[in-house]
């Protein structure tokens, strides 16, 4: 039988929402932060199998979520593309060379590095409860793209908007290369364990409409319909953040499963908008978690009643932050299973 998420993914309704969080396996929780103390930084984490699947797990320990999602990075496919990563501290992801200064077609593609990440997810398939559903990810191709032309993450992804601007054919090429490393890993990723799968767009909502349609509907669409066709019976779910009003383009013509909502979105324009039967994820604001108290209690419900007549996973509008206190993550999962 499966999950009750894996159910709810597939347009069914189940007797409540389902819930998981986004980077609900990490550093807000002091069992995390222990053992990153042991064990190094962030990457040597990821590529530690038993660490990685430890901390995978350690949020169902807590919390009973009805999903485990991967302990990885967006940033784990062009490392294995051949560009160099490294997390420092304080200052966040660096890869080198940019693709600014470099070529694709310079580096040495290590897809050998997808290894440390599919045994992570067989070690927590095979730790986790069947009720628990297996969620792997990879970031969307538009996404990985800003942080392999600039090196480094932006406010407004200035270089490589311009570099799709300027030389549309180059930045094709960089974007029909993530897409197609990104099928093998995800593809891999579902072999290994994963039940669904989620395509992170972090930075979707700094394009203009004629580039949203270009280089997130477009590649999200490629991904989508290659994932269709080896693993049909594997949910994808879309989460393009700050698409806005582009949202409901987004769920038509993506071929998406569900769609994640991030905080901006109304949920009673999104339940009107968006395609019938469609689920969807989201979209509680991760700043009211960290704030907590009754106002969180009372959107929780609100998010709730409005995808009453809807299947509906729901999770935060982006990543839960760093110094959320542990008890308001109680008191949401109290307010979501309506105790």
């Amino acid at each position: 039988m499966p999950g009750l998420l894996l159910d709810t993914l597939r347009g069914h309704k189940g007797e409540r929402a389902p819930m998981w969080l986004m980077r609900q396996a990490g550093r807000y929780l002091p069992e995390y932060r222990a053992l990153r103390a042991e064990k190094g930084g962030f990457l040597e984490l990821v590529y530690d199998s038993e660490a990685a699947a430890e901390i995978t797990i350690q949020p169902l320990h807590r919390f009973g979520f009805d999903g485990a999602i991967l302990f990885s990075d967006i940033l784990i496919v062009p490392h294995a593309m051949g560009q160099g990563l490294e997390f420092l501290a304080g200052e966040g992801p660096r890869l080198s060379p940019p693709l600014l200064e470099a070529r694709l077609e310079d580096f040495t593609a290590q897809p050998e590095r997808f290894e440390a990440i599919y045994q992570t997810l067989r070690l927590c398939r095979a730790q986790l409860d069947e009720s628990v559903t297996m969620l792997g990810f990879a970031g969307s191709p538009w996404t990985v793209a800003t942080y392999m032309v600039a090196g480094e993450g932006s406010r407004d992804q200035h270089a490589t908007r311009e570099l799709a601007y300027v030389d549309p054919a180059r930045f094709q090429a960089i974007i029909d290369a993530i897409v197609e490393v990104s099928i093998t890993y995800l593809r891999g990723q579902i072999d290994a364990g994963a039940e669904a799968v989620q395509l992170f767009d972090s930075w979707a909502g700094s394009l203009a409409p004629d580039q949203f349609d270009r280089w997130v509907i477009a590649p999200n669409a490629a991904i989508t319909a290659a994932l269709r066709q080896s693993h049909p019976d594997t949910p994808v779910i879309g989460f393009p953040k700050g698409a806005g009003a582009k949202l409901a383009a987004y769920a038509n013509e993506t071929g998406v499963d569900a769609v994640g909502l991030d905080e901006t979105v109304d949920p009673e324009w999104a339940d009107r908008e968006l395609p019938k039967g469609m689920p969807v994820q989201g979209n509680l604001d991760p700043l009211l978690l960290m704030a907590g108290g009754a106002p969180l209690v009372d959107r929780a419900r609100f998010i709730l009643r409005t995808f009453a007549d809807r299947a509906h996973v729901f999770n935060l509008g982006h990543g839960i932050g760093q110094f959320t206190p542990i008890e308001h993550v109680e008191q949401l999962v109290a307010a979501v299973r309506g105790q």
